[in-house]
Parts: structure tokens; C-alpha cells; sequence
């Protein structure tokens, strides 16, 4: 049965695109030489608002991208993009690690470094501005991204909460 799965997955089209972040070898001395061990940081992304990320460990490689992208399917959230950019200014803050992201106008491109920019090209956003403040660890670094992804506001919704429309709560 699980055969017949894995031919029908093979030819079904990619939902999401799928990004290796960091990959990462521990090694621990044991009586009969190191034993070696994985783990994985990954981003997936569809390039139209949904964005995820997931950390997997195992004893070897495969193993933990599979477990680090099972996790990244779980994590989805949506980025709110307007006009290809974000829609303010926001700072997102893990342990040490602080991110903070800025709106910019067409043209401009990902001005971001290494897991920020691949969360953002992920996700679809095309201009951005951002600066990696505090620890740079990756993981840390993703956290942060996505705690500032998550307090995002966008407009449609607030108006739909506040019980108005989109022109009324701009004017």
C-alpha cells in the first residue's frame, strides 16, 4: 500500500518549495570511536504567502532533512504581503536574536542575509529591507523572522475585526 503512495507522490506537482538552511554535524566519544549525529534546518514555501520552517534531528542526514521538513509542513503561517512587500515596520525578537524588517518600494529587491532572505524569497515577498541585530546563530535567527512574521498586521483583517471596511479605515 505504502508503495503505491510513494509512486502517485512522484509524479504529483511540488506544493512547496523546499530550502536547506543549515546543516549540522555533533560528534560524541563513545567506548568504540565518535558516533556521529545530524541535524537539519529547512524553510519551505509556496511564493504566495505561506512560509514555514522546521529543525529536525537524527543519526543520519536524510533522516533529519525528512524530519526537519515534516515539521516545516506543521509551522505554516501566512506573510501578508502587499504591493510585494511587508506592510510596516517590525522588529521580532528570539532569545538573543533580533530581526528587524522594513517595508520597501518596488524595485529594491531582498536586502537581507542568509536565513531572512530565504524566509522572504520563500514566502514571496520581492522587496524588503532588513538588518540581523544580536546573535546570529541560524536557528535563533529564524525564530526571530518568524516571531516578526506573526505579529504582522494586516489591514483586511483589522477591518474585519473592527467590523469596517477597508476605505473607511483608511480614511
Amino acid at each position: 500500500m505504502e508503495h503505491k503512495n510513494r509512486e502517485r507522490d512522484r509524479y504529483r506537482p511540488k506544493e512547496f518549495i523546499e530550502k536547506l538552511i543549515k546543516l549540522n554535524r555533533t560528534a560524541k566519544v563513545m567506548k568504540g570511536g565518535r558516533r556521529f549525529t545530524f541535524s537539519a534546518l529547512t524553510i519551505i514555501g509556496d511564493k504566495k504567502g505561506r512560509v514555514g520552517f522546521g529543525f529536525g534531528k537524527a543519526n543520519d542526514v536524510a533522516e533529519a532533512i525528512r524530519k526537519s521538513l515534516d515539521k516545516a509542513k506543521r509551522n505554516l503561517i501566512m506573510i501578508p504581503i502587499k504591493n510585494g512587500t511587508i506592510p510596516h515596520e517590525i522588529i521580532g525578537k528570539f532569545k538573543g536574536a533580533s530581526v528587524f524588517l522594513k517595508p520597501a518600494c518596488s524595485g529594491t529587491g531582498i536586502i537581507a542575509g542568509g536565513a531572512v532572505r530565504a524566509v522572504m524569497e520563500m514566502g514571496g515577498v520581492t522587496d524588503v529591507l532588513s538588518k540581523s541585530l544580536g546573535a546570529t546563530t541560524s536557528v535563533n535567527v529564524v525564530h526571530a523572522m518568524f516571531n516578526a512574521v506573526n505579529h504582522l498586521m494586516d489591514a483586511r483583517v483589522i477591518a474585519k475585526n473592527r467590523g469596517k471596511t477597508l476605505n473607511t479605515l483608511w480614511s
